[in-house]
């Protein structure tokens, strides 16, 4: 998993099995059904507190043993896997036309993906948090109804995050100085879990890191599609964040500086180019005939069918979004040399229109041979990476070895 953030080492014996136990539960999830020894063998453990920490952890229902294998040299070993049944986590995300909530147990299967139509940019930072808690309420009352803890949630926001949760501020959505962690927090009175608050392309690069097409990959990006352009990061096999968490902002840097307005005040930004609002703008000009769209997914379909019947304008609009995202994709190829770059939400939904121009100015503009390696691919989570990422973010504290409060 990608360390959010820095660990500290081991300084006492409660330290070095809470590091331990993380170590063990890494194994598990990644190489299971696994034994014991297969444990000891692989982490460096000593049979003795491999033992140990197996007691614990499947007494706290962390894992579960699932029978015998005699599929291995020696006598059959009693196999280990996941288990995490009584627990779930949540992931909230805010977009530009709706909020989803997903729910995942300690393995990373989804027990729910719930999403409500909301118009957050014309809404106000606390009609935002009412809907949210609302939403987290419901989801919280279904997976606690089938007699699970939840162990916390985090919620994927377009704009900066401060480590405190508060979103100093979202140009899509119109805030600034909004301390939402705490505000949920309060609105869900308190609830015993973690609440967090992160960015919707770090959750989201997370999601991909864990659950993507691209799993496990060391230098990899995540750009959102939606009001925004973010860019999760992560390189060496660990999150980007910058020195004050504000890393990632990519859809603020300016392409062109004679191009449309945008939100943050500038002109020609990549958002501003290829934002879902911007693209919509272009491809369909009657679209706010009647008033700015507040639900983009009809207008997304609209393109779709266009693009699918060969119409001229939307082709070559298409086109364009392709080239601004390719050259936009060579700024992080030239400085990071990621081994993929994979783009979501609209960019994704529209990937077999875009991708091929985006591909060719990618290679056009990046000094290294064949863009260094980079590939450049649409996401294959769909529309809620950043939920699952919330979620997947949310098991942290027990990834890391801390057990879960009874």
């Amino acid at each position: 998993m990608i360390s959010i953030h820095h660990q500290p080492q081991p300084t006492d014996l409660g330290d070095v099995r809470v590091a331990n136990r993380a170590l063990v539960l890494r194994h598990v999830r990644q190489h299971a059904p696994c034994s014991r020894a297969d444990i000891a063998a692989h982490t460096g453990l000593n049979k003795a507190t491999v033992s140990s920490l197996v007691t614990e952890l499947i007494e706290r229902r962390l894992l579960r043993e699932t029978g015998l294998t005699e599929n291995r040299v020696g006598r059959p070993a009693t196999m280990l896997v996941l288990d995490g049944e009584p627990y779930a986590a949540l992931g909230l995300q805010i977009g530009v036309d709706e909020l989803v909530v997903v729910a995942v147990d300690l393995g990373g299967s989804r027990l729910l993906t719930w999403r409500r139509a909301f118009a957050a940019p014309s809404a106000s930072p606390g009609e935002t948090i009412r809907a949210l808690a609302t939403l987290a309420r419901r989801a919280i009352g279904r997976v606690t109804g089938q007699g699970r803890t939840v162990l916390g949630l985090t919620v994927g926001v377009p704009g900066l995050v401060d480590p405190a949760g508060a979103v100093p501020l979202a140009t899509a959505l119109g805030w600034q100085d909004v301390t939402l962690a705490a505000e949920l927090r309060a609105a869900l009175r308190d609830p015993g879990f973690t609440v967090g608050v992160d960015t919707d392309a770090n959750l989201a690069v997370l999601a991909e890191h864990r659950h993507g097409a691209y799993a496990g990959t060391a230098d990899l990006v995540h750009l959102t599609g939606g009001a925004a352009v973010g860019a999760g990061v992560v390189t060496g096999g660990r999150l980007l964040r910058g020195a004050r968490g504000f890393a990632g902002e990519f859809g603020h840097v300016t392409l062109d500086p004679a191009g449309p307005a945008c939100a943050c005040g500038g002109r020609g930004c990549l958002s501003a180019l290829i934002g879902l609002p911007a693209v919509v703008r272009r491809l369909l000009p009657d679209s706010e005939q009647d008033g700015p769209v507040t639900d983009f997914l009809p207008e997304l379909d609209r393109i779709q069918a266009l693009a699918r019947q060969d119409d001229p304008g939307v082709r070559t609009g298409l086109a364009e979004v392709g080239r601004h995202l390719g050259h936009g994709v060579s700024l992080l190829a030239n400085l990071l040399n990621p081994e993929a770059v994979v783009v979501g939400g609209h960019l994704a939904a529209l990937g077999s229109w875009v991708l091929p121009a985006a591909r060719a100015e990618l290679a056009a503009r990046t000094l290294a041979p064949q863009a260094g390696g980079c590939r450049l691919d649409a996401s294959t989570l769909g529309s809620t990476a950043t939920a699952l990422g919330g979620a997947t973010a949310a098991l942290a504290t027990v990834e890391a070895g801390r057990l879960p409060t009874r």
